[in-house]
């Protein structure tokens, strides 16, 4: 009976795949039709990302060859790593990581804390009209672009007209060359980013404290908590995980500090601590035309972006959070 049953039966999985291949298309089409106008309010998202960020990457080829616009990608001559070896021999390599970890270091150490202490702040901000005042004072400049943030920085810390220098000179002191002192290059910076992106920082911890449940401020306070002892035992603890999340997020862009800002900014006198990998791969790319070098430079920044990313995440899981994925 038993050896007549396994002759009867078929092969196993000779008719299973198809059968929940099948029902895996029908699980998605229904789901397609249930929630059809949450994917279609995802749509200009996904085609933002699909067009700008992933059909873009096939280009990445041209880093290994010796790339001609006349020729094509599938015309142009195969060169290896030859770019590569070229980019890292370059005695601006080193340059260029150094002004570009440098910036992003202090970038990490003094602005990325900035909007958790805010939230923290707003979040003990029992007047609401105040609180929401407050909050979209500290949006605004979020929705400025870095053009005006830096034609702000120039009527402000000019040399010779700036209000900044003006003030200084009222109270008898001596002018400040902020914009053309290399010393301050990287300070100053890091100034327009808190000003510009720390209030804005602040959406996701508020939202995250917002879930916190109320009985565990009431528990501590019976403790006879105080209000700081509240935030440092509760609050914090309770935001870990997002500021976890953040901080992998933000470790992956420590190679890009952000063309646009850096580009307004630099200037002749400040250019050995202003040069970094995204202006560098603009005038050599851009400039010179020389884009499977620059390609080649870029998709260096990318691979050490990524490595990061990827380190900072196992590091999170193996001290017990969740980390991105």
């Amino acid at each position: 009976m038993t050896t007549l049953s396994q002759q009867q039966s078929p092969p196993q999985g000779a008719s299973s795949f198809p059968l929940s291949r099948q029902s895996r298309l029908r699980k998605l089409w229904k789901d397609l039709q249930r929630d059809k106008y949450l994917y279609l309010l995802a749509l200009p998202g996904l085609l933002f990302f699909l067009i700008f960020k992933y059909f873009p990457l096939g280009g990445i080829v041209i880093a290994f060859q010796n790339y001609s616009p006349f020729a094509g990608i599938t015309g142009s001559e195969w060169a290896g790593l030859e770019h590569f070896r070229r980019f890292f021999s370059n005695p601006e390599f080193m340059l260029l990581f150094r002004n570009t970890m440098a910036i992003n270091l202090m970038s990490l150490i003094f602005f990325f804390p900035l909007p958790i202490i805010l939230s923290l702040m707003l979040n003990e901000v029992r007047n609401m009209v105040y609180k929401r005042v407050v909050q979209s004072v500290v949006y605004m400049p979020h929705f400025l672009s870095w053009v005006i943030i830096s034609g702000l920085t120039f009527l402000l810390f000019a040399t010779g007209e700036g209000l900044v220098n003006k003030v200084l000179e009222a109270i008898g002191g001596a002018r400040i060359d902020f914009l053309t002192n290399a010393d301050l290059f990287w300070i100053m910076l890091t100034l327009q980013s808190i000003w510009k992106e720390c209030g804005w920082g602040t959406i996701l911890f508020l939202a995250a404290m917002a879930s916190i449940d109320p009985g565990v401020y009431e528990a501590a306070r019976m403790d006879g908590a105080s209000r700081i002892r509240q935030m440092w035992h509760v609050t914090l603890p309770a935001i870990r995980s997002v500021i976890v999340v953040l901080l992998i997020l933000r470790l992956g862009h420590m190679m890009d500090v952000g063309f646009e800002q850096v580009f307004l900014m630099y200037n002749g006198a400040v250019s050995e601590v202003a040069e970094v990998f995204d202006t560098y791969v603009y005038r050599v790319g851009i400039q010179q035309g020389q884009f499977s070098y620059s390609t080649a430079a870029g998709l260096f920044k990318s691979v050490v972006g990524l490595t990061l990313v990827l380190a900072a995440n196992w590091l999170s899981k193996k001290m017990g959070e969740d980390g991105v994925y």
